[in-house]
């Protein structure tokens, strides 16, 4: 009796410290995110799948997770950080070739008349801004994306734009990693762009980018060997492209999807279709005062969350920050 009664106590003091270490350590986990519903969603979908006596745990190579980029993991407003890159590249090539202006996009943008992007569609958009890179090594590209994201400020919150991330949706992405997650971008934007700082900004290795792209040509000559890009668009990865991609350049359905935008409806519906455990998450943006409050272009996402099993991550009341000190 002494004996069974010992060892039911043993049993019990261990059962208290693991519960305890518990939540110890889920207390500590995203510090950026009010303790909240969908908080404590997250933190138990993330443990539940990574845990081995758990009936819903996932083998490690299956943890696979997505994130769209643009209003998901970094600021959006007032324009998307790429086309801002893209407007600073046109005002910077008219000054030095003013028949660019024949061009009337081009002529609009370098005046600043961002209304004018209001007579093309996003295709027509994006083949006339990356025509304007035609030609250009890939690696000065590289070099021109990273210095302009380096010292070119919001205008609003006046710090670089590689500084715009949203910090609890990085401290996500490293908490997941920490629990053996390979993290992946899936953006609308282009693929290389994001590529420059996704390391230095998410801790995402520039391999678990997809995005959208444009052609390279291959070149040797007297100048070496190097990549070209063209004004041929490859991929346009949005809406029902970024399930294709993902298929594409993963091989593996995702079991955890973080989106904004009615961009991401595919993505995150697509990750919910598997038989196993998954989990959508979209980010809404309603604080006006931090940052920025729109429905414009989520209007869809957020009427069929509840639905679909989408959890909406309310900026104003789930997160305690949103950008880095």
């Amino acid at each position: 009796m002494r004996i069974s009664l010992f060892l039911f106590s043993l049993t019990f003091l261990l059962a208290c410290n693991n519960s305890a270490n518990h939540n110890y350590n889920t207390s500590k986990a995203l510090p950026s995110w009010s303790n909240t519903p969908v908080k404590e969603q997250v933190l138990s979908f993330v443990e539940k799948v990574s845990e081995p006596s758990s009936i819903d745990y996932v083998p490690v190579e299956d943890r696979i997770a997505v994130f769209d980029n643009d209003g998901t993991l970094w600021n959006e407003k007032p324009l998307y950080i790429p086309l801002e890159y893209e407007i600073n590249n046109i005002q910077t090539k008219v000054a030095g070739d003013t028949s660019l202006l024949s061009n009337e996009l081009y002529k609009g943008l370098a005046e600043g008349n961002l209304a004018i992007m209001k007579d093309y569609n996003t295709f027509e958009l994006i083949t006339q801004l990356f025509a304007l890179h035609d030609g250009q090594d890939e690696a000065k590209y590289r070099e021109s994306v990273h210095r302009f994201l380096s010292y070119n400020h919001h205008s609003k919150f006046e710090r670089p734009f590689k500084e715009m991330v949203f910090k609890p949706m990085v401290e996500l992405v490293h908490y997941l990693q920490k629990h053996q997650f390979k993290v992946y971008i899936v953006t609308g934007g282009e693929i290389t762009f994001v590529r420059t700082v996704s390391q230095e900004i998410y801790n995402i290795p520039v391999e678990n980018v997809i995005g959208s792209s444009v052609k390279l040509n291959y070149i040797s000559d007297d100048q070496g060997i190097r990549l070209v890009r063209t004004g041929t668009i490859q991929s346009a990865n949005d809406k029902q492209v970024k399930p294709s991609n993902i298929e594409l350049h993963i091989g593996k359905k995702p079991i955890f999807a973080a989106g904004n935008s009615d961009g991401d409806y595919e993505m995150m519906e697509y990750t919910l279709s598997g038989n196993g455990p998954s989990m959508a998450i979209l980010v809404h943006h309603d604080d006006a005062v931090r940052e920025y409050s729109y429905m414009h272009g989520t209007e869809k996402a957020i009427e069929d969350a509840n639905s679909k099993g989408w959890h909406v991550v309310s900026m104003k009341n789930d997160f305690k920050e949103i950008f880095p000190n």
